[in-house]
């Protein structure tokens, strides 16, 4: 049974494109170096586990047991680090972060770190689940990047993607945005992340003050609730790479909506996340 959560009204926004399930084709991977600056810079980050859990709900790290797992744009492998422990192989791909990836997972045989683009990557392997965790909406084609995913799911296998919503998200659209393309792009990326904690900082009295009232009524209070629950690095970071990014599409729940195509999944689950992004997965049909 398919399983689509409640989501935020989506009245009064321009609709998005509803695109069907695409093949992919050949195309040239264009790695950034924005990104692999941000995976060296922060390379030794730890990762937080049950946040993953969250990204990926209703589906659980006990889930990805003994399976062949895919990480599309694993970036310096905090992801795999997690889901390592419970997989029998896996295997990341990324455009920007190979060499800090493969320093991370060096010497086990367990884990195969490839540089390609996922929006055209291609192998005769199939596997088992395919997760992709705020990677899409950073892609010069998020839709095409979906169906290349699909792809390399095994019929039975799951897709898991989390992205960031359009819905909930007019700070990132009209502040951080022209923020990001017109002050932040030419920056060197230490002076960067020194405005991370800067803005981060700034947000710290909203955050535990006011936001700390039960109004749930006020914008982003689930966001600012989470950030709660994270370390002040770990919320400057978030800060960093919503600066940092080359590129961001918000994508719509209509969009979601037509990635996991009855047609060609089932038990199909969509859910808002801290009103700010939406969590996606569904089982590939086996016919």
């Amino acid at each position: 049974m398919n399983e689509r959560t409640a989501c935020p009204k989506t009245a009064g926004r321009p609709s998005q494109p509803l695109p069907a399930m695409i093949s992919p084709v050949p195309g040239r991977a264009r790695p950034q170096a924005q990104w692999r600056e941000q995976w060296e810079l922060f390379e030794n980050t730890p990762s937080v586990p049950w946040l993953l859990e969250e990204w990926i709900y209703p589906n659980r790290l006990e889930d990805f047991r003994d399976q062949e797992v895919l990480e599309a744009g694993c970036g310096a492998g905090h992801q795999m680090g997690v889901v390592r422990p419970y997989v029998r192989r896996l295997v990341g791909i990324d455009m920007s972060a190979d060499t800090v990836a493969r320093r991370r997972f060096a010497g086990d045989p367990g884990v195969e770190i490839r540089q390609g683009d996922i929006l055209t990557y291609d192998t005769p392997e199939r596997f088992d689940i395919v997760y992709c965790i705020g990677v899409l909406h950073h892609t010069d084609n998020p839709d095409l990047g979906f169906a290349n995913l699909a792809r390399l799911v095994k019929p039975g296998g799951r897709l898991i993607v989390w992205v960031y919503s359009w819905e909930g998200n007019a700070l990132l659209r009209w502040v951080i945005e022209p923020l990001r393309k017109w002050v932040c792009r030419p920056m060197p990326r230490t002076m960067l992340w020194t405005l991370s904690c800067l803005a981060t900082a700034a947000c710290y009295p909203l955050i535990h003050g006011l936001y700390r009232l039960p109004i749930s009524s006020l914008p982003y209070y689930e966001y600012f609730a989470n950030a709660r629950r994270l370390s002040f690095r770990r919320n400057a970071i978030n800060v960093f790479d919503k600066l940092n990014a080359p590129q961001t599409t918000l994508i719509s729940r209509e969009r979601i909506e037509s990635w996991f195509s009855p047609e060609v999944f089932e038990s199909i689950h969509i859910s808002s996340y801290v009103g700010v992004s939406w969590r996606g997965s569904g089982t590939k049909s086996a016919s």
